[in-house]
Protein backbone atom coordinates (compact mmCIF):
# COMPACT_ATOMS: atom_id res chain seq x y z
CA UNK A 1 0.00 0.00 0.00
CA UNK A 2 1.41 3.40 -1.06
CA UNK A 3 0.61 6.21 1.84
CA UNK A 4 -2.84 6.23 3.57
CA UNK A 5 -3.79 8.67 5.89
CA UNK A 6 -37.48 9.07 -20.51
CA UNK A 7 -38.00 8.41 -24.13
CA UNK A 8 -37.84 5.13 -25.32
CA UNK A 9 -33.88 5.62 -26.16
CA UNK A 10 -32.01 4.93 -28.91
CA UNK A 11 -30.36 2.23 -27.69
CA UNK A 12 -33.76 0.18 -27.14
CA UNK A 13 -33.14 -0.72 -23.30
CA UNK A 14 -35.28 -3.39 -23.39
CA UNK A 15 -33.54 -5.42 -26.21
CA UNK A 16 -29.91 -4.47 -25.16
CA UNK A 17 -30.48 -5.74 -21.73
CA UNK A 18 -31.71 -9.19 -22.99
CA UNK A 19 -28.82 -9.12 -24.91
CA UNK A 20 -26.24 -8.36 -22.40
CA UNK A 21 -25.46 -12.18 -21.97
CA UNK A 22 -25.14 -12.82 -25.58
CA UNK A 23 -22.68 -9.65 -26.35
CA UNK A 24 -20.62 -11.49 -23.41
CA UNK A 25 -21.37 -15.04 -24.30
CA UNK A 26 -18.49 -15.24 -26.50
CA UNK A 27 -15.86 -14.81 -23.57
CA UNK A 28 -13.11 -17.24 -23.09
CA UNK A 29 -10.45 -17.57 -20.48
CA UNK A 30 -7.28 -17.53 -22.73
CA UNK A 31 -3.90 -18.28 -20.37
CA UNK A 32 -2.90 -15.51 -18.63
CA UNK A 33 -0.90 -12.86 -21.30
CA UNK A 34 2.52 -13.02 -20.49
CA UNK A 35 4.10 -9.04 -19.33
CA UNK A 36 5.96 -7.57 -22.14
CA UNK A 37 6.72 -3.86 -21.80
CA UNK A 38 8.44 -3.92 -25.11
CA UNK A 39 6.15 -2.05 -27.85
CA UNK A 40 5.65 -4.10 -30.64
CA UNK A 41 6.98 -0.82 -33.12
CA UNK A 42 6.95 -3.06 -36.02
CA UNK A 43 2.77 -3.55 -35.81
CA UNK A 44 1.13 -0.79 -37.84
CA UNK A 45 -1.61 -1.06 -34.96
CA UNK A 46 0.71 -0.02 -32.03
CA UNK A 47 2.19 2.58 -34.33
CA UNK A 48 -0.63 4.72 -35.39
CA UNK A 49 -1.36 4.15 -31.52
CA UNK A 50 1.83 5.72 -31.02
CA UNK A 51 1.34 8.44 -33.47
CA UNK A 52 -2.67 9.45 -32.25
CA UNK A 53 -0.97 9.73 -28.67
CA UNK A 54 1.72 11.45 -29.36
CA UNK A 55 0.14 14.07 -31.25
CA UNK A 56 -2.64 14.37 -29.49
CA UNK A 57 0.14 14.76 -26.15
CA UNK A 58 1.17 18.09 -28.33
CA UNK A 59 -2.06 19.01 -29.14
CA UNK A 60 -3.77 19.24 -25.94
CA UNK A 61 -0.66 19.93 -23.51
CA UNK A 62 -0.54 16.96 -21.93
CA UNK A 63 3.12 16.56 -20.18
CA UNK A 64 2.76 12.32 -19.85
CA UNK A 65 1.08 9.40 -20.26
CA UNK A 66 1.12 5.40 -19.96
CA UNK A 67 -0.97 2.85 -22.00
CA UNK A 68 -1.17 -0.23 -21.61
CA UNK A 69 -2.89 -3.20 -24.26
CA UNK A 70 -4.34 -6.86 -23.62
CA UNK A 71 -3.94 -7.89 -27.67
CA UNK A 72 -4.37 -11.68 -28.69
CA UNK A 73 -3.06 -13.38 -25.74
CA UNK A 74 0.21 -10.63 -25.26
CA UNK A 75 0.19 -7.53 -23.04
CA UNK A 76 1.56 -4.34 -24.01
CA UNK A 77 2.51 -0.89 -21.83
CA UNK A 78 4.67 2.00 -22.86
CA UNK A 79 5.15 5.51 -21.05
CA UNK A 80 5.60 8.88 -23.06
CA UNK A 81 6.06 12.09 -22.05
CA UNK A 82 7.66 13.50 -18.78
CA UNK A 83 6.19 13.24 -15.09
CA UNK A 84 6.44 17.29 -14.40
CA UNK A 85 7.13 19.87 -16.70
CA UNK A 86 9.40 21.62 -14.13
CA UNK A 87 11.39 18.25 -12.85
CA UNK A 88 11.25 16.30 -16.21
CA UNK A 89 11.78 12.47 -15.47
CA UNK A 90 10.78 9.70 -17.95
CA UNK A 91 7.11 7.93 -17.88
CA UNK A 92 7.78 4.01 -17.41
CA UNK A 93 5.16 1.36 -16.49
CA UNK A 94 5.42 1.82 -13.02
CA UNK A 95 4.71 5.71 -12.55
CA UNK A 96 2.08 6.60 -10.42
CA UNK A 97 -1.24 8.47 -11.36
CA UNK A 98 -4.94 9.21 -10.05
CA UNK A 99 -6.71 6.86 -11.46
CA UNK A 100 -10.05 8.68 -10.12
CA UNK A 101 -13.38 7.43 -10.86
CA UNK A 102 -11.26 4.43 -12.28
CA UNK A 103 -11.60 3.14 -8.76
CA UNK A 104 -15.31 3.03 -8.53
CA UNK A 105 -14.67 -0.41 -9.78
CA UNK A 106 -11.49 -1.37 -6.94
CA UNK A 107 -14.83 -0.58 -4.78
CA UNK A 108 -17.24 -2.59 -6.95
CA UNK A 109 -14.29 -5.54 -6.96
CA UNK A 110 -14.35 -5.05 -2.91
CA UNK A 111 -18.17 -5.56 -2.80
CA UNK A 112 -18.06 -8.52 -4.97
CA UNK A 113 -15.65 -10.12 -2.91
CA UNK A 114 -17.45 -9.71 0.23
CA UNK A 115 -20.45 -11.48 -1.85
CA UNK A 116 -18.99 -14.38 -2.54
CA UNK A 117 -17.66 -14.49 0.64
CA UNK A 118 -21.10 -14.44 1.70
CA UNK A 119 -20.73 -11.36 3.51
CA UNK A 120 -22.66 -8.93 1.53
CA UNK A 121 -25.99 -9.23 -0.28
CA UNK A 122 -25.82 -7.04 -3.23
CA UNK A 123 -29.97 -6.35 -3.29
CA UNK A 124 -30.50 -6.14 0.69
CA UNK A 125 -30.95 -2.14 1.78
CA UNK A 126 -28.41 -0.09 2.92
CA UNK A 127 -29.23 0.56 6.33
CA UNK A 128 -29.32 -3.42 6.81
CA UNK A 129 -25.61 -2.65 6.95
CA UNK A 130 -24.92 0.55 8.08
CA UNK A 131 -27.66 1.24 10.89
CA UNK A 132 -27.33 4.81 11.78
CA UNK A 133 -27.46 5.21 7.77
CA UNK A 134 -30.63 7.57 6.73
CA UNK A 135 -31.04 8.16 2.90
CA UNK A 136 -32.52 11.24 0.85
CA UNK A 137 -36.52 11.31 1.59
CA UNK A 138 -38.17 8.87 -0.09
CA UNK A 139 -34.91 7.04 -0.75
CA UNK A 140 -34.70 4.97 2.72
CA UNK A 141 -35.21 1.20 0.24
CA UNK A 142 -32.13 1.88 -1.63
CA UNK A 143 -30.12 -1.24 -1.84
CA UNK A 144 -26.60 -2.17 -2.32
CA UNK A 145 -26.68 -2.76 -5.62
CA UNK A 146 -28.46 0.72 -6.68
CA UNK A 147 -25.68 2.20 -5.02
CA UNK A 148 -22.64 0.37 -7.11
CA UNK A 149 -25.19 0.83 -10.70
CA UNK A 150 -25.80 4.72 -10.01
CA UNK A 151 -29.77 4.42 -9.58
CA UNK A 152 -29.72 5.55 -5.80
CA UNK A 153 -31.34 8.87 -7.44
CA UNK A 154 -30.33 11.74 -4.70
CA UNK A 155 -27.57 14.53 -5.89
CA UNK A 156 -24.40 12.86 -6.67
CA UNK A 157 -21.97 15.47 -6.92
CA UNK A 158 -20.88 16.35 -3.47
CA UNK A 159 -17.46 16.18 -2.98
CA UNK A 160 -17.72 18.52 0.84
CA UNK A 161 -14.88 17.36 2.67
CA UNK A 162 -15.84 15.26 6.28
CA UNK A 163 -11.45 15.60 7.44
CA UNK A 164 -8.41 12.86 6.87
CA UNK A 165 -9.31 10.62 10.29
CA UNK A 166 -10.90 7.57 9.90
CA UNK A 167 -14.33 8.79 10.70
CA UNK A 168 -14.61 10.46 7.95
CA UNK A 169 -16.27 8.49 5.54
CA UNK A 170 -18.82 7.87 8.46
CA UNK A 171 -19.12 11.95 8.48
CA UNK A 172 -19.80 12.10 4.79
CA UNK A 173 -22.23 9.66 4.68
CA UNK A 174 -23.95 10.76 7.93
CA UNK A 175 -24.71 13.65 5.72
CA UNK A 176 -25.94 11.84 2.52
CA UNK A 177 -29.08 12.62 3.99
CA UNK A 178 -29.30 16.17 3.29
CA UNK A 179 -28.52 15.91 -0.32
CA UNK A 180 -31.82 16.15 -2.82
CA UNK A 181 -33.60 13.10 -4.31
CA UNK A 182 -33.37 14.06 -8.01
CA UNK A 183 -35.30 10.48 -9.22
CA UNK A 184 -36.95 7.69 -7.56
CA UNK A 185 -34.88 4.90 -6.52
CA UNK A 186 -34.12 2.29 -9.06
CA UNK A 187 -35.60 4.22 -11.89
CA UNK A 188 -32.83 6.77 -13.55
CA UNK A 189 -29.17 6.02 -14.31
CA UNK A 190 -27.65 9.51 -12.80
CA UNK A 191 -23.85 9.44 -12.53
CA UNK A 192 -23.47 9.49 -8.59
CA UNK A 193 -20.08 9.93 -6.85
CA UNK A 194 -21.98 10.29 -3.04
CA UNK A 195 -23.61 6.30 -3.70
CA UNK A 196 -20.18 4.95 -4.44
CA UNK A 197 -19.04 6.50 -1.17
CA UNK A 198 -21.89 5.09 0.67
CA UNK A 199 -21.05 1.87 -1.01
CA UNK A 200 -17.36 2.05 0.50
CA UNK A 201 -19.08 2.34 4.24
CA UNK A 202 -21.42 -0.46 3.89
CA UNK A 203 -17.59 -2.11 2.87
CA UNK A 204 -16.19 -0.39 6.48
CA UNK A 205 -19.00 -1.94 8.27
CA UNK A 206 -19.36 -5.53 6.54
CA UNK A 207 -15.40 -5.69 7.54
CA UNK A 208 -14.94 -3.60 10.82
CA UNK A 209 -11.60 -1.58 8.64
CA UNK A 210 -11.13 1.42 7.20
CA UNK A 211 -12.40 1.00 3.59
CA UNK A 212 -8.66 1.76 2.71
CA UNK A 213 -7.80 -0.91 4.32
CA UNK A 214 -10.28 -3.11 3.65
CA UNK A 215 -9.61 -2.33 -0.64
CA UNK A 216 -5.84 -3.11 0.02
CA UNK A 217 -7.14 -6.72 1.56
CA UNK A 218 -9.56 -7.34 -0.70
CA UNK A 219 -8.14 -5.91 -3.77
CA UNK A 220 -4.63 -4.69 -3.88
CA UNK A 221 -2.70 -7.41 -2.08
CA UNK A 222 -4.10 -10.56 -3.72
CA UNK A 223 -3.93 -9.33 -7.54
CA UNK A 224 -0.02 -8.13 -6.47
CA UNK A 225 -1.01 -4.76 -7.06
CA UNK A 226 2.24 -3.05 -6.04
CA UNK A 227 1.97 0.55 -7.27
CA UNK A 228 -1.45 1.25 -5.77
CA UNK A 229 -2.73 2.70 -2.59
CA UNK A 230 -4.15 5.94 -1.11
CA UNK A 231 -2.19 9.55 -0.81
CA UNK A 232 -3.63 12.85 0.16
CA UNK A 233 -0.74 14.47 -0.70
CA UNK A 234 2.24 14.04 -2.86
CA UNK A 235 4.12 13.78 -0.31
CA UNK A 236 6.71 10.23 -0.03
CA UNK A 237 5.84 9.44 -3.06
CA UNK A 238 8.37 8.04 -5.97
CA UNK A 239 7.76 8.21 -9.51
CA UNK A 240 4.15 10.44 -9.81
CA UNK A 241 3.07 12.13 -12.47
CA UNK A 242 2.20 15.09 -11.02
CA UNK A 243 -0.52 16.95 -12.56
CA UNK A 244 -0.64 19.67 -14.86
CA UNK A 245 -3.21 22.92 -15.67
CA UNK A 246 -2.83 24.78 -19.48
CA UNK A 247 -1.33 28.13 -18.89
CA UNK A 248 -2.18 31.35 -20.90
CA UNK A 249 0.69 29.84 -23.62
CA UNK A 250 -1.05 27.02 -24.35
CA UNK A 251 1.90 25.43 -22.38
CA UNK A 252 1.43 22.40 -19.47
CA UNK A 253 2.16 23.80 -16.15
CA UNK A 254 2.60 21.68 -12.89
CA UNK A 255 -0.11 22.19 -10.06
CA UNK A 256 0.30 20.81 -6.77
CA UNK A 257 -1.97 21.67 -5.18
CA UNK A 258 -4.91 20.11 -6.98
CA UNK A 259 -3.76 16.39 -6.34
CA UNK A 260 -5.13 17.14 -3.09
CA UNK A 261 -9.01 15.20 -2.41
CA UNK A 262 -11.07 14.62 0.20
CA UNK A 263 -10.68 10.89 2.60
CA UNK A 264 -14.48 10.88 2.68
CA UNK A 265 -14.54 10.64 -1.62
CA UNK A 266 -11.80 7.55 -1.72
CA UNK A 267 -14.67 4.66 -2.57
CA UNK A 268 -15.59 7.00 -5.82
CA UNK A 269 -11.97 7.74 -6.86
CA UNK A 270 -10.56 10.60 -4.66
CA UNK A 271 -7.05 9.83 -3.42
CA UNK A 272 -6.17 6.58 -5.06
CA UNK A 273 -2.84 6.40 -6.85
CA UNK A 274 -1.54 3.35 -9.25
CA UNK A 275 0.59 2.49 -12.08
CA UNK A 276 -0.01 1.36 -15.90
CA UNK A 277 1.47 -2.23 -14.56
CA UNK A 278 -0.49 -2.33 -11.88
CA UNK A 279 -3.99 -1.00 -13.75
CA UNK A 280 -3.29 -3.59 -16.36
CA UNK A 281 -3.16 -6.32 -14.05
CA UNK A 282 -6.46 -5.31 -12.61
CA UNK A 283 -7.90 -5.36 -16.40
CA UNK A 284 -6.49 -9.00 -16.56
CA UNK A 285 -8.14 -10.30 -13.15
CA UNK A 286 -11.48 -8.91 -14.82
CA UNK A 287 -10.74 -10.68 -18.55
CA UNK A 288 -9.12 -13.91 -16.50
CA UNK A 289 -11.22 -16.77 -14.65
CA UNK A 290 -11.18 -15.20 -10.73
CA UNK A 291 -7.63 -15.95 -10.48
CA UNK A 292 -4.54 -13.80 -9.78
CA UNK A 293 -1.19 -13.85 -11.62
CA UNK A 294 -0.05 -16.35 -9.06
CA UNK A 295 -2.43 -18.43 -9.62
CA UNK A 296 -4.78 -17.98 -6.55
CA UNK A 297 -8.25 -18.18 -6.39
CA UNK A 298 -9.16 -14.73 -5.57
CA UNK A 299 -13.36 -15.08 -6.68
CA UNK A 300 -15.13 -17.35 -8.17
CA UNK A 301 -16.10 -16.95 -11.39
CA UNK A 302 -19.83 -16.52 -10.90
CA UNK A 303 -19.07 -13.15 -8.95
CA UNK A 304 -16.59 -12.03 -11.25
CA UNK A 305 -19.11 -12.12 -14.10
CA UNK A 306 -22.00 -10.68 -11.73
CA UNK A 307 -20.08 -7.69 -12.08
CA UNK A 308 -21.43 -7.14 -15.80
CA UNK A 309 -24.51 -8.65 -15.17
CA UNK A 310 -28.19 -7.28 -13.84
CA UNK A 311 -27.55 -3.70 -15.17
CA UNK A 312 -30.01 -1.25 -13.98
CA UNK A 313 -31.71 1.47 -16.27
CA UNK A 314 -29.55 2.66 -19.29
CA UNK A 315 -28.79 6.39 -20.30
CA UNK A 316 -25.70 7.98 -21.65
CA UNK A 317 -22.50 9.01 -20.54
CA UNK A 318 -19.98 10.33 -23.49
CA UNK A 319 -21.61 6.94 -25.36
CA UNK A 320 -24.77 4.96 -25.07
CA UNK A 321 -25.08 2.86 -21.65
CA UNK A 322 -26.91 -0.44 -21.54
CA UNK A 323 -26.64 0.38 -18.06
CA UNK A 324 -24.15 -0.19 -14.79
CA UNK A 325 -23.36 -3.33 -13.25
CA UNK A 326 -21.48 -3.79 -10.12
CA UNK A 327 -19.76 -0.11 -10.72
CA UNK A 328 -18.66 -0.90 -14.36
CA UNK A 329 -20.15 0.66 -17.42
CA UNK A 330 -22.06 -1.63 -19.85
CA UNK A 331 -21.49 0.00 -23.60
CA UNK A 332 -23.63 -1.38 -26.80
CA UNK A 333 -21.68 -1.60 -30.01
CA UNK A 334 -23.36 -2.16 -33.35
CA UNK A 335 -21.99 -5.84 -33.61
CA UNK A 336 -23.88 -6.68 -30.32
CA UNK A 337 -20.67 -7.61 -28.64
CA UNK A 338 -20.65 -5.39 -24.99
CA UNK A 339 -17.75 -3.21 -23.81
CA UNK A 340 -17.39 -3.19 -20.58
CA UNK A 341 -15.27 0.49 -19.27
CA UNK A 342 -15.11 3.12 -16.52
CA UNK A 343 -13.15 6.73 -17.71
CA UNK A 344 -12.12 9.25 -14.80
CA UNK A 345 -11.92 12.86 -14.20
CA UNK A 346 -9.64 15.12 -11.77
CA UNK A 347 -7.90 18.17 -12.32
CA UNK A 348 -4.79 17.04 -14.29
CA UNK A 349 -5.68 13.23 -14.76
CA UNK A 350 -8.60 11.91 -17.35
CA UNK A 351 -7.74 8.14 -17.41
CA UNK A 352 -9.67 4.90 -19.46
CA UNK A 353 -9.97 1.66 -18.66
CA UNK A 354 -11.70 -0.85 -21.30
CA UNK A 355 -12.27 -4.45 -21.63
CA UNK A 356 -14.00 -6.50 -24.41
CA UNK A 357 -14.46 -9.35 -22.69
CA UNK A 358 -15.23 -11.56 -25.73
CA UNK A 359 -12.35 -10.46 -27.36
CA UNK A 360 -10.12 -10.84 -24.53
CA UNK A 361 -8.87 -6.83 -25.13
CA UNK A 362 -7.98 -4.44 -22.59
CA UNK A 363 -6.74 -1.23 -23.11
CA UNK A 364 -5.54 1.13 -20.20
CA UNK A 365 -4.66 4.98 -20.89
CA UNK A 366 -3.53 7.33 -18.06
CA UNK A 367 -2.09 11.00 -18.25
CA UNK A 368 -1.02 13.79 -16.10
CA UNK A 369 -2.71 16.94 -18.47
CA UNK A 370 -6.26 18.29 -17.59
CA UNK A 371 -7.32 18.32 -21.56
CA UNK A 372 -6.18 15.06 -21.37
CA UNK A 373 -10.22 14.14 -21.53
CA UNK A 374 -9.80 15.38 -25.13
CA UNK A 375 -7.49 12.97 -26.30
CA UNK A 376 -9.39 10.27 -24.30
CA UNK A 377 -12.63 10.97 -26.64
CA UNK A 378 -10.89 10.90 -29.85
CA UNK A 379 -9.54 7.27 -28.65
CA UNK A 380 -12.30 6.29 -26.96
CA UNK A 381 -15.81 7.98 -27.14
CA UNK A 382 -15.48 8.32 -30.90
CA UNK A 383 -14.10 4.47 -30.94
CA UNK A 384 -11.10 4.57 -32.56
CA UNK A 385 -9.76 1.95 -31.10
CA UNK A 386 -12.38 -0.12 -30.67
CA UNK A 387 -12.51 -0.14 -34.59
CA UNK A 388 -9.01 -0.89 -34.99
CA UNK A 389 -8.44 -3.48 -32.54
CA UNK A 390 -11.25 -5.55 -32.49
CA UNK A 391 -13.65 -4.35 -35.34
CA UNK A 392 -16.30 -2.88 -33.33
CA UNK A 393 -18.25 0.40 -33.63
CA UNK A 394 -20.17 2.82 -32.02
CA UNK A 395 -24.01 2.72 -32.44
CA UNK A 396 -25.07 5.35 -35.52
CA UNK A 397 -25.77 8.82 -34.91
CA UNK A 398 -27.37 9.77 -38.73
CA UNK A 399 -28.22 13.34 -38.04
CA UNK A 400 -31.76 14.65 -37.95
CA UNK A 401 -32.53 18.70 -38.54
CA UNK A 402 -35.82 19.30 -36.44
CA UNK A 403 -37.95 22.30 -37.01
CA UNK A 404 -38.32 25.20 -34.93
CA UNK A 405 -41.54 24.40 -33.57
CA UNK A 406 -39.73 21.00 -32.67
CA UNK A 407 -36.68 22.38 -31.12
CA UNK A 408 -38.63 24.98 -28.79
CA UNK A 409 -39.57 21.79 -26.29
CA UNK A 410 -36.05 21.71 -25.75
CA UNK A 411 -34.81 24.91 -25.42
CA UNK A 412 -33.98 26.84 -22.12
CA UNK A 413 -31.95 26.96 -19.31
CA UNK A 414 -30.69 23.85 -17.41
CA UNK A 415 -28.93 23.30 -14.32
CA UNK A 416 -27.31 20.91 -12.16
CA UNK A 417 -25.79 21.35 -8.43
CA UNK A 418 -22.61 20.66 -7.23
CA UNK A 419 -21.08 20.76 -3.53
CA UNK A 420 -17.78 21.72 -3.24
CA UNK A 421 -15.01 20.66 -1.00
CA UNK A 422 -15.86 23.77 1.35
CA UNK A 423 -18.92 22.70 1.32
CA UNK A 424 -20.62 25.41 -1.02
CA UNK A 425 -23.31 24.98 -3.12
CA UNK A 426 -22.59 25.81 -7.15
CA UNK A 427 -24.45 25.89 -10.11
CA UNK A 428 -23.36 24.08 -13.30
CA UNK A 429 -25.38 26.11 -15.69
CA UNK A 430 -26.07 25.97 -19.04
CA UNK A 431 -28.64 27.26 -22.00
CA UNK A 432 -29.72 25.56 -25.03
CA UNK A 433 -31.64 28.01 -28.21
CA UNK A 434 -32.67 26.74 -31.78
CA UNK A 435 -30.28 27.45 -34.64
CA UNK A 436 -31.59 27.92 -38.20
CA UNK A 437 -30.39 24.61 -39.23
CA UNK A 438 -31.94 22.83 -36.79
CA UNK A 439 -29.43 21.85 -34.08
CA UNK A 440 -29.55 23.73 -30.79
CA UNK A 441 -26.56 25.82 -29.43
CA UNK A 442 -25.46 24.78 -25.68
CA UNK A 443 -24.10 28.16 -24.38
CA UNK A 444 -22.72 27.34 -20.76
CA UNK A 445 -23.18 30.22 -17.88
CA UNK A 446 -20.45 32.60 -17.41
CA UNK A 447 -21.55 36.62 -17.76
CA UNK A 448 -25.43 36.38 -18.42
CA UNK A 449 -27.32 38.42 -16.24
CA UNK A 450 -30.44 36.58 -17.27
CA UNK A 451 -28.85 32.81 -16.79
CA UNK A 452 -27.92 34.33 -13.02
CA UNK A 453 -31.60 36.01 -12.21
CA UNK A 454 -32.83 33.01 -13.01
CA UNK A 455 -30.69 30.10 -10.97
CA UNK A 456 -28.86 32.55 -8.52
CA UNK A 457 -25.24 33.15 -7.63
CA UNK A 458 -22.69 30.79 -7.13
CA UNK A 459 -22.51 29.16 -10.14
CA UNK A 460 -19.36 27.66 -12.25
CA UNK A 461 -18.25 28.83 -15.18
CA UNK A 462 -17.59 26.80 -17.75
CA UNK A 463 -16.76 27.65 -21.68
CA UNK A 464 -16.68 26.55 -25.28
CA UNK A 465 -20.47 27.21 -26.70
CA UNK A 466 -21.40 23.14 -28.50
CA UNK A 467 -22.99 22.72 -31.04
CA UNK A 468 -26.05 19.60 -29.94
CA UNK A 469 -27.17 18.09 -33.10
CA UNK A 470 -30.31 15.20 -32.69
CA UNK A 471 -29.60 11.68 -34.00
CA UNK A 472 -32.73 9.77 -32.27
CA UNK A 473 -36.06 10.70 -30.43
CA UNK A 474 -34.63 13.01 -27.62
CA UNK A 475 -31.04 11.75 -28.28
CA UNK A 476 -27.71 14.43 -29.45
CA UNK A 477 -24.50 14.31 -30.23
CA UNK A 478 -21.67 17.36 -30.03
CA UNK A 479 -19.94 17.31 -33.41
CA UNK A 480 -16.87 18.52 -32.08
CA UNK A 481 -16.14 15.75 -29.34
CA UNK A 482 -18.46 12.73 -30.13
CA UNK A 483 -20.10 13.20 -26.88
CA UNK A 484 -23.86 11.67 -26.92
CA UNK A 485 -26.50 13.08 -24.43
CA UNK A 486 -30.32 12.48 -24.09
CA UNK A 487 -33.59 14.18 -22.61
CA UNK A 488 -35.61 13.01 -20.05
CA UNK A 489 -39.42 13.34 -20.22
CA UNK A 490 -42.30 13.30 -17.47
CA UNK A 491 -45.33 11.62 -17.28
CA UNK A 492 -46.88 14.33 -19.28
CA UNK A 493 -44.01 13.98 -21.99
CA UNK A 494 -42.39 17.21 -21.17
CA UNK A 495 -39.13 17.26 -21.42
CA UNK A 496 -37.32 18.11 -17.47
CA UNK A 497 -34.01 16.92 -17.74
CA UNK A 498 -31.00 16.66 -20.02
CA UNK A 499 -28.59 13.73 -18.80
CA UNK A 500 -25.18 15.20 -20.12
CA UNK A 501 -21.98 13.82 -19.19
CA UNK A 502 -24.10 11.28 -17.05
CA UNK A 503 -25.25 13.97 -14.94
CA UNK A 504 -29.03 15.21 -14.92
CA UNK A 505 -30.16 19.08 -15.50
CA UNK A 506 -32.96 19.82 -14.48
CA UNK A 507 -34.07 22.30 -17.33
CA UNK A 508 -35.74 25.44 -15.80
CA UNK A 509 -37.68 27.39 -18.48
CA UNK A 510 -39.47 26.77 -21.47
Amino acid sequence: MIGQNGQRPVTRRGVLVGSVAAGLASTVTLPRPSLATEWPDNNPLFAALDQKIIEGMERYAIPGAAVGVIWRGQSYMRGYGVTDVSNPQPVNADTLFRPASIAKTFTGTAAMRLVDQRRLVLDQRVDSYVPDFVAPEGAQSVTVRQLLNHTAGWLGDDDHDTGSDDGALARYVHDIRNLPQLTPVGTVWDYNNAALCCAGRVIETVTELTYETAVEQLVVQPLGMSRSGFAATPDGLDNLAAPHDVGSDGKAVVNPATFYRPRNTNPSGGQPVSSVKDLLTFAQFHLGNGRAADGQRVMSLASLRGMWSMPGPGGTLDVELIGAGVSWQLRPTVEGVVVVWHGGDLPGYRPYLMLVPAKQFAIVFVNNGDLGWRLRGELFTRDWVLRRFVGLHNLPAPPRRLSASELAQYEGHYAAENITEDNQVVFIKFRLTARADGTLRQTFGSGDAELEDDLGPGSETLVAPAILTFYANDYVIDESTGSRSNFLRDDSGTVVWLRYSGRLYRRQTG
